[in-house]
């Protein structure tokens, strides 16, 4: 374990990166106390991406079998083959134990791409959520877009609202819609720019499932920050993060219909930003419900490694060698 260690691949000329100190003693003071001894190897993962892996996420709008055989000679499998309580025909994702990354796909406009790379963790808010066809359904932190494209795979929404706040990321949403889903059902999408906190009012018990995927501290990539100055607003910053996320569930629970279902996820390992937000919702609003997704657990506990003595309305994934998928938090809660 090498405090600056550069990484990269020299062969193909990429820019090496390098740890951000700054952000490595803030991670290794804050989770050695919240994770123990666990913290040591899921460090170890984190901090070299060369050990990292792809899932690839097959788009059923732009089927390909020859892309399937390809993935069979790579070394790739389904993943996902438990006996889950959800698990859509239509929702291919493919993963592989070895890391390396699959090329991705240029964005060309007029032509849907074939796959999405992302990490495998990120299809269990999905499938936490159980979208079923002619739902109203809100994704209220959309960018950049994976979940959405996810939960369309999985179903056909009556209605789909796709939010993001931030301009550029906005875009950025938008550019992978297009990329991904075929008119006229892209019609059906409605793309918004509003702030987050605001939705429940603005749209109150208008939807049947809400998925709150809410801006957190990304461990992943904030360990690489090139910028110190930048890495060190992070970190003051991500004191404030938890009450955003608090504020967006309570919107999220106000825009939800009674007997609607709602996820919240992050891809962050603190416990400020995943287990204390979701138990300050459940003390503080009587109108939901924790939401028992442990059964979803025990079926990919072969793809995932779990951190253990989570409640039963929660998870939360740590990377390991073999298994480099996560972090993600993901707990479910019903509105009543």
């Amino acid at each position: 374990f090498h405090l600056f260690l550069k990484l990269g691949n020299k062969t193909k000329g990429k820019p090496q990166k390098q740890i951000c100190q700054v952000v490595l003693d803030h991670f290794e003071k804050q989770y050695t106390a919240e994770l123990g001894h666990t913290w040591t190897s899921v460090r170890d993962v984190l901090t070299y991406p060369l050990c990292w892996q792809y899932a690839i996420l097959l788009n059923k709008f732009s089927q390909s079998s020859e892309l399937e055989n390809t993935l069979g000679v790579k070394g790739y499998h389904p993943a996902f083959q438990g006996p889950l309580p959800y698990l859509p025909a239509l929702l291919k994702c493919y993963i592989r134990r070895t890391p390396g990354r699959f090329p991705a796909q240029k964005h060309q406009p007029g032509k849907l791409k074939e796959y999405y790379l992302l990490n495998a963790a990120s299809l269990l808010p999905v499938l936490a959520l159980e979208v079923k066809d002619g739902e109203d359904v809100l994704d209220l932190c959309a960018a950049p877009g994976g979940k959405s494209i996810a939960i369309l795979q999985c179903a056909y929404p009556g209605n789909f609202h796709c939010n993001e706040y931030d301009d550029l990321r906005s875009r950025w949403l938008k550019q992978t819609i297009e990329s991904f889903i075929p008119y006229p059902l892209i019609n059906l999408i409605t793309v918004s720019k509003l702030d987050g906190r605001q939705i429940g009012n603005l749209k109150p018990e208008l939807y049947d499932k809400v998925l709150v995927d809410a801006p957190c501290s990304n461990d992943r990539s904030w360990l690489f920050s090139s910028d110190i100055q930048q890495a060190t607003l992070r970190l003051m910053q991500r004191k404030e993060l938890p009450s955003l996320q608090f504020q967006l569930l309570r919107s999220a629970i106000k825009a939800l219909r009674p007997g609607g279902s709602l996820v919240y996820s992050t891809c962050t390992l603190s416990r400020a930003e995943n287990s204390d937000v979701i138990n300050l919702i459940l003390n503080s609003c009587s109108n939901v419900m924790p939401v028992d997704i442990s059964e979803m657990a025990r079926a990919v506990s072969q793809e995932f490694t779990f951190l253990g003595g989570t409640q039963q309305h929660e998870l939360l994934v740590l990377p390991e060698k073999g298994r480099a998928w996560g972090p993600m938090y993901v707990a479910k809660l019903k509105k009543m």
